[in-house]
């Protein structure tokens, strides 16, 4: 689904005879922490109506873990005010062109070239005479930061596989996450590490400065042991020159050594040794089989292979790609009705 694509919707709101919008992002994926352009069309209704401001809203689909289970909601993450106090005549067509910057925890949902399962919106909010009407909303579409990609190529130039990614609500307690949700991208072990882990889930908390890597590995149960989740940071620069391979290696291997400080915790009770140099609990995980919840999600069975092109050559039968778009396809229609 190109990230150009429209879906248009008149202004139900303003009723019949007014004005309606249609948001076009410029061609191409985005990156986090940079630039977001493309215009906003206006067509002027029956008469003339007042433009108080044209807002632009980046939103995402986000799980929800909670008592009674896991939900999926739509939430807001950023909002830009991009025009707005002026006057459209009736059947005038107005264009607002904009650039806004990107938050740069903005989840990526490509990997070269191929979707990760992950569904980005940008919503267009118009204000007309004190009625507003969430008009129209374009998929968005994110590529890795160069960091973020020389990291997952590092995966799977070792022999990781991509399994799915997805948005989790809440916040990871110790870093300096600042959206209300984090990505994971969750990879099925390389054969080296198959006997310790079930799977490697991988999230990037990105800044202006460099990105934190947070690893946390769902690991086997030995003959007298459970299973049990560990987790470690890792921060590095946007412009370090590193051999990767050998660094992510270096990384898993000490996330696979690594051990609970007490050998069990419980829901707020993984801790890292690594990276930080201190404990690091990781919210809102719990010690009962963290991963599975995940698994019956977009992409769960349609591994993308690992090789010679990183984590993302090729995909099982297109079952990804036609996943993803059928997934889009339901956010966009009703995205509006699944927000609280």
């Amino acid at each position: 689904m190109d990230a150009t694509m429209v879906f248009k919707r008149l202004l139900g709101s303003l009723g019949v005879g007014g004005p309606t919008v249609d948001t076009v992002l410029d061609p191409g994926a985005a990156r986090p922490g940079g630039a977001l352009t493309g215009q906003v069309h206006l067509e002027g209704g029956q008469t003339d109506f007042d433009i108080e401001h044209i807002t632009l809203e980046l939103v995402a689909r986000v799980e929800a873990e909670h008592a009674e289970g896991e939900s999926e909601g739509v939430v807001t993450f950023e909002r830009f005010t991009v025009g707005g106090g002026f006057r459209l005549a009736a059947g005038l067509r107005h264009s607002v062109p904009f650039t806004v910057a990107l938050p740069w925890e903005t989840p990526i949902t490509e990997l070269y070239g191929q979707h990760l399962g992950i569904v980005l919106g940008v919503r267009t909010e118009l204000a007309v005479a004190g009625a507003k009407d969430k008009g129209d909303l374009d998929q968005l579409s994110i590529a890795p930061l160069p960091v973020q990609e020389a990291v997952l190529e590092a995966f799977g130039q070792l022999g990781f596989g991509f399994r799915s990614a997805d948005l989790e609500y809440g916040h990871i307690a110790g870093t300096g996450q600042r959206l209300p949700f984090y990505q994971e991208i969750e990879l099925t072990p390389a054969p080296q590490y198959a006997h310790q882990v079930n799977e490697i889930e991988v999230t990037f908390l990105a800044g202006p400065g460099g990105v934190e890597v947070v690893l946390e590995a769902d690991k086997r149960g030995g003959l007298f042991s459970g299973g049990h989740d560990a987790v470690t940071r890792f921060a590095v620069g946007h412009h370090d020159a590193r051999d990767w391979n050998a660094e992510v290696d270096a990384w898993v291997r000490q996330l696979v050594e690594h051990r609970a400080a007490s050998g069990h915790h419980g829901q707020h009770g993984a801790y890292a040794h690594g990276g930080y140099g201190h404990g690091v609990p990781y919210a809102g995980h719990d010690s009962h089989g963290h991963g599975d919840h995940h698994r019956g999600g977009p992409g769960v069975g349609t591994a993308v292979a690992a090789g010679a092109a990183g984590l993302a050559v090729g995909v099982v039968g297109g079952m990804v790609a036609a996943e993803v778009v059928d997934e889009a396809g339901d956010f966009f229609e009703g995205g509006e009705e699944d927000e609280g």
